[in-house]
C-alpha cells in the first residue's frame, strides 16, 4: 500500500526548533515526528512511502538513510528549489502515488493512534475520490458535512468566507468539523488536480476539496472508535506530546 508524508514545511512556528533542522525532525519524546509516522505507517501496512522535502531537505535524507528506510520503499519528492504546498505536492509526487490503487496521505507533524488500515479500507468501501479525517473540535475553519459525511463546503468563521464560490453559510444546516491532517485518495483525482491547477504549481488541497466537493465525492471520516490526535506543529502542542510520550515511556 502507498502513503505519502507531507515532511517539507518550514515549520516557523517551532522556531527556534526549526532553525537548524526541518520540522519532521523535531524530536517528541526522543524520537522524530518523521520517524513515529512512518513507523505508525508501516504497522499499518504501507509498504511505499513517499516523503516531501524542502526546508534542511538533505537532514531528511540522510536521515532516512541511516534508518535504511526502515525497510520499506520510500520515495524522496524534492522540492527544495520551491515549496509546492499540500495539492502540490501532491501532484509533484504523481510517479510514485498514481496507480490502481488509493493512496494515504499523512501530516509529519500529526501524532495519531488512528486505525489508519482501517480508515484505508473504509475509504474503499466508499468510491469517493477522497476520504478526509475529521473531528469534532473548536477551530476557525470548518468543513461542512451532511448527514452522510459527505462534503459540502467550507467556513472560516473569523473571516465568514466560505466555499465553494457563492456558498450561503447558515448554522445548523450542516454537521461542521475540523480537518484532522490525515486523508486516503483515490488516484482519480490526478487528472483533475491538473485541471484545477491550470500549470501553476503551487496549491492547496484543501481549495480543491472544498470548491470542487459538488462535482466529485469527498467525504469525511469520523471514527467511531476513540484515538488520541496532536498536531505538534506549535510549541504548546509539542510540550503537550512531549509529556505524552514521556508518561506512556515510564508507565
Amino acid at each position: 500500500m502507498k502513503a505519502m508524508v507531507f515532511a517539507a514545511g518550514l515549520g516557523t512556528r517551532l522556531r527556534p526548533l526549526t532553525n537548524d533542522r526541518p520540522k519532521a525532525l523535531v524530536e517528541v519524546g526522543g524520537v522524530t515526528m518523521l520517524e513515529r509516522v512512518i513507523v505508525r505507517l508501516i504497522e499499518a501496512g504501507f509498504d511505499d512511502i513517499t516523503v516531501n522535502v524542502h526546508h534542511f531537505a538533505q537532514k531528511i535524507i540522510d536521515f532516512l538513510a541511516t534508518k535504511d528506510n526502515f525497510g520499506v520503499t520510500i520515495h524522496v519528492s524534492d522540492e527544495s528549489d520551491l515549496l509546492l504546498d499540500t495539492g502540490g505536492g501532491i501532484l509533484h509526487a504523481r510517479q510514485w502515488l498514481d496507480g490502481d490503487e488509493p493512496f494515504l496521505v499523512h501530516n509529519a507533524d500529526i501524532l495519531t493512534d488512528l486505525d489508519l488500515r482501517r480508515f484505508y479500507t473504509d475509504h474503499l468501501k466508499s468510491g469517493a475520490m477522497a476520504s478526509l479525517l475529521v473531528k469534532e473540535r473548536v477551530t476557525q475553519r470548518y468543513f461542512l458535512l451532511d448527514d452522510n459525511n459527505r462534503l459540502c463546503g467550507w467556513v472560516n468563521k473569523s473571516t465568514g468566507d466560505t466555499r465553494p464560490d457563492g456558498l450561503q453559510y447558515v448554522a445548523g444546516r450542516w454537521r461542521e468539523r475540523a480537518f484532522g491532517g490525515v486523508h486516503v485518495i483515490s488516484p482519480e483525482i490526478f487528472a483533475e488536480l491538473e485541471r484545477w491547477s491550470q500549470g501553476n504549481p503551487v496549491f492547496s488541497i484543501t481549495p480543491f476539496y472544498t470548491g470542487e466537493c459538488q462535482q466529485h465525492l469527498i467525504r469525511g471520516y469520523e471514527p467511531t472508535e476513540p484515538y488520541h490526535w496532536l498536531d505538534v506543529g506549535k510549541p504548546e502542542t509539542l510540550a503537550q506530546a512531549e509529556a505524552l510520550f514521556t508518561k506512556s515511556t515510564t508507565d
